[in-house]
């Protein structure tokens, strides 16, 4: 993608631009999912995010997910309310495969099929982590959704993203926010914070800009992966992503 490919647009009456990327993983926080509420799950957004993923999928473009836990249950909440670390975590990472089904069962709605794949074992409702086979299931048309992280405690799901998106050879890793891009603070608490078009990995992390955790930061770095951060909450958003137009902010090296 052209550094200025976030800046134009496409005529009206020109043929569709070609995908950015012939493939993506998209990170989606838990509390994405929550809607208007407090916690849980909104089957409305669940299916509006499930829509957008589909008009990604229709545009050729393999797709895989890693989605959060933190609408039913935080790791590092627990642990701070006075639960081992390590088990407020796993506890946390089976919230992410309820949240992996939940989204399987919105994208099939619209015709897309759909697997889910747990780095826990559940044999019963979902496959186990196996990377030869998501990357078949992906080249399939299938959108692939790795559920419970790592698989580890003390690793985040972000971190779980960058390394499944390594992992899987994508072009980007898309991470859908609150808000369309990167800012040198939170816009909506801040208003004239500023907002990066592009940014280096060594940015993020010296500036401590609130993109992905340094972890996840680092490998995507080292593994030349770059990242692309956009509203997950702006309908459209993810193929106008794809197409290379919209707001977004992409975190690689020059």
């Amino acid at each position: 993608m052209s550094d200025t490919a976030g800046s134009q647009g496409v005529a009206e009456g020109q043929a569709p631009q070609k995908p950015a990327y012939r493939r993506v993983l998209l990170k989606v926080s838990g509390e994405a999912l929550m809607g208007a509420a407090e916690y849980g799950i909104s089957t409305e957004v669940v299916g509006r995010i499930a829509a957008d993923i589909a008009a990604v999928v229709a545009m050729g473009v393999e797709v895989c997910l890693v989605i959060g836990g933190g609408n039913i249950f935080r790791g590092v909440s627990g642990a701070a309310a006075g639960m081992e670390r390590a088990s407020a975590d796993y506890m946390g990472m089976l919230a992410t495969v309820m949240n992996a089904l939940a989204m399987q069962n919105a994208l099939e709605k619209r015709g897309v099929q759909t697997r889910v794949q747990s780095a826990i074992p559940m044999a019963s409702i979902c496959e186990p982590y196996i990377r030869r086979r998501a990357m078949r299931h992906m080249e399939k048309g299938r959108v692939v959704i790795f559920a419970a992280g790592t698989g580890n405690p003390f690793f985040t799901t972000d971190t779980a993203a960058a390394l499944r998106a390594v992992e899987m050879g994508c072009d980007a890793l898309l991470k859908g926010t609150q808000v369309d891009g990167v800012y040198s603070a939170d816009p909506r608490k801040v208003p004239d914070a500023m907002r990066y078009e592009r940014l280096s990995y060594l940015d993020v992390l010296a500036r401590d800009l609130a993109v992905m955790d340094a972890s996840a930061i680092s490998l995507a770095r080292e593994n030349g992966l770059p990242i692309v951060v956009f509203s997950i909450h702006a309908p459209g958003a993810f193929a106008e992503v794809m197409a290379g137009r919209g707001r977004f902010t992409v975190v690689a090296d020059d």
